[in-house]
């Protein structure tokens, strides 16, 4: 056996304690106050939370290998544990999309090198169908990276209505809007709010009506997410996501230099709403944190594809969000964590025991651990993803990684 002991957060409190596991079966088997004077100590400065889970990435590879000079499974799972992520979850807009039961096993079987644990949403487009087995569902509402995707909301409707009961992710962007303001001079008000809370009336009486268990990703808009708690308020079963981009950055920051690089779909809002996104985390209302890492090469990006790498700075952005916005770690460790985790309990194996994304007694013993007095610079050098880029180059963060357990062991980015 062995034991880690210091400051341990979790979704319910903050105490001084020490966590016993087996690293032969990456279990928890003990969870107890105080400090254990033969345990591996973290000092004060350090925070022990669940192992962290990034329910919305794409690790780009799939059967034809096509895109793996962007990203592969292990490139991705690097960034993750150079991240403090123990845990992704990978969108399916491939060139061959997990649509059915033979994409999504082809696709799976790659999955099984990557040092950390993997679930794979399978797409919904035009004409699928559910697959035999249980998995998490996503869908494009209008354009986006790849074809699989809806252009009139009928059309989407048509195919909805056989997932009823599923676990359905939403790209809240209307179609017909998108089209209609194609010809904007910018980005940003070629795709403008009201794509996004048009989009979200649709995905939430698409959720009620069928019965889904729904999430709506990379939330951005105050007046949308107005219109997600009044659904959660009358009993919809819908979460949502924010990225680290929409929480720290707006329109007001944008320059000829840096647009480029902060060209994401949706894209960046204004203050107004940035700051909506941070209250509804305090509020409660905003369910995971969740990066949309989307690893496209420098050169790509300067020619204006929208996406955004930064999956190598969740944990270095965690301590930006407990130190500068002032989020209490008890719900970092929710949405961080626990409601990842619960995400993706139905997919798991059964070596993860209970499940992750909670520390307890049967739970895996995945931890990450950050130091909330050890600000870093955050280079160039420091990235994994095979993108090579990240938008927080040169940023200094309030904290850093200390440490990151998967199953029992320490592991390190490679």
């Amino acid at each position: 056996m062995e034991t880690i002991a210091g400051k341990i957060v979790t979704h319910e409190k903050e105490f001084l304690g020490s966590i016993e596991f087996d690293p032969t079966t990456g279990l928890i088997t003990k969870v107890k106050e105080g400090i254990e004077p033969k345990s591996r100590q973290f000092s004060e400065d350090c925070v022990i939370f669940p192992g962290f889970g990034d329910i919305h990435i794409h690790a780009r590879e799939d059967v034809t290998g096509k895109h793996t000079y962007k990203e592969d499974f292990l490139s991705a799972s690097a960034a993750a544990i150079n991240g403090g992520v123990i845990h992704v979850a990978d969108m399916p807009n491939n060139p061959v999309p997990p649509i059915d039961d033979a994409t999504y096993a082809a696709k799976q079987a790659l999955t099984e090198k990557a040092p950390i644990h993997i679930t794979l949403y399978a797409g919904i487009g035009p004409h699928t169908k559910p697959l035999s087995k249980k998995v998490p569902y996503k869908v494009f509402m209008g354009p986006s990276i790849g074809e699989l995707f809806f252009h009139d909301n009928p059309s989407l409707e048509e195919v909805i209505q056989h997932y009823e009961g599923q676990d359905v992710s939403f790209h809240c962007e209307d179609p017909e809007i998108l089209i209609a303001n194609k010809d904007q001079p910018t980005h940003e008000t070629r795709r403008p709010k009201e794509a996004e809370t048009v989009a979200t009336d649709f995905a939430l009486y698409l959720i009620e009506k069928y019965n889904l268990k729904g999430k709506l990703c990379h939330y951005s808009t105050k007046d949308g997410l107005s219109k997600i708690i009044a659904a959660k308020k009358r009993g919809v079963k819908v979460t949502c996501e924010v990225t680290p981009t929409h929480l720290m950055f707006d329109t007001d920051m944008l320059t000829e230099t840096n647009h480029k690089w902060f060209q994401m779909n949706p894209p960046l809002r204004g203050r107004a709403d940035r700051e909506a996104m941070v209250k509804g985390i305090l509020d409660g209302h905003i369910d995971y944190l969740a990066t949309d890492h989307a690893p496209h090469s420098i050169e790509e990006k300067q020619k204006g594809t929208s996406g955004i790498s930064q999956l190598d700075t969740y944990g270095l952005f965690v301590t930006y969000m407990i130190l500068n916005l002032n989020i209490p770690m008890t719900l970092i460790a929710k949405i961080c964590s626990k409601n990842p985790g619960e995400f993706v309990a139905p997919y798991l194996p059964k070596q993860f025991g209970k499940g992750v994304g909670v520390i307890n007694e049967g739970y895996a013993a995945n931890f990450s651990i950050l130091n909330l007095k050890k600000p870093v610079e955050f280079k160039k050098s420091m990235i994994k993803s095979k993108s090579g880029w990240s938008p927080f180059e040169g940023f200094q963060f309030p904290g850093s990684i200390e440490a990151v357990y998967y199953l029992g062991k320490e592991i390190h980015a490679k």
